[in-house]
């Protein structure tokens, strides 16, 4: 784990970006959405939002890839990476990444989502508001079928 984590909690902007280099290491860049909300002293809500480019590299690229897509809250640990590239015309440029180490689902963004859904009058998907399916435990509540 890097000495200096950066936690970043989060919505996808787009639909995550899975390549592979030439030599075979996956690779996935998104953009992640922060919001930063406060009350100024007149007590009005605002709202700044500032959005951050990520990238995962290997079996976290590969198993992100799977779950992430656009407009999903996720929570990314890592470490801030400046690069330098050369744009289109030739121009020296430079930018800070998140390089992931851990990313996952913000169950509470999914959760909002749904509440919004149904006090809207909308029903809400069956699965919680996201399009994987709601993990089972088997476990019968107390009191359930006891005679």
């Amino acid at each position: 784990m890097n000495p200096t984590p950066t936690v970043l909690i989060g919505n996808v902007t787009a639909e995550p970006e899975l390549t592979f280099t030439t030599s075979g290491q996956a690779r996935l860049s998104f953009s992640l959405a922060c919001n930063y909300v406060w009350y100024d002293q007149a007590g009005e809500k605002q709202e700044k939002v500032s959005y951050f480019n990520v990238v995962a590299w290997r079996y976290v690229a590969e198993n992100a890839a799977k779950t992430l897509e656009k407009g999903i809250g996720a929570i990314v640990i890592g470490r801030l990476e400046q690069r330098s590239y050369d744009d289109k015309e030739g121009n020296k440029r430079s930018t800070v990444e998140l390089i992931a180490d851990e990313i996952g689902i913000n169950t509470r963004a999914i959760e909002t989502v749904t509440r919004r859904q149904k006090a809207e009058g909308g029903s809400a998907p069956s699965n919680g508001g996201a399009r994987r399916s709601k993990p089972t435990t088997g476990r019968v509540p107390a009191g359930v079928g006891a005679d």
